[in-house]
């Protein structure tokens, strides 16, 4: 995983109306696959990430981890490249409706952009079963 720069994002990230749309329910695991979308702009693959779960391995390295507690700690969010995907960093190692509200509250101030040009579209299961 490598760091990635807000201001090396697409522009559109900062003046559009952004959705951010989960690919899976909240309940699959501390990763959530999802795309930011906009109106005639190609959509940009944008994954959540809680960066604290351990077991059984953990899910990234120390820096990358220490990375997400410090710009959470300091109202930012530290955002990677993982497998060629934008990801959001976070702390924790679940995911709730309303950390994935923070999380793109923060992705859209690292943009530049009001957090009222932004959406989310979650999903609550995983297309398996129930929801537990």
């Amino acid at each position: 995983m490598t760091p990635v720069d807000p201001f090396d994002l697409p522009d559109w990230l900062g003046i559009a109306e952004v959705t951010w749309t989960a690919q899976a329910g909240l309940r699959t695991g501390p990763l959530v696959a999802g795309m930011l979308e906009a109106a005639d702009v190609e959509a940009v693959p944008c994954d959540l990430l809680a960066v604290d779960e351990a077991y059984p391995a953990p899910v990234v390295d120390d820096e990358v981890r220490l990375g997400a507690h410090q710009a959470w700690r300091h109202g930012e969010v530290h955002l990677v490249d993982r497998a060629g995907r934008l990801t959001i960093t976070v702390p924790g190692t679940a995911f709730t409706a309303d950390l994935v509200l923070d999380a793109l509250d923060r992705l859209a101030r690292a943009v530049g952009a009001s957090a009222e040009r932004y959406a989310v579209r979650l999903r609550l299961t995983d297309g398996r079963g129930p929801a537990r």
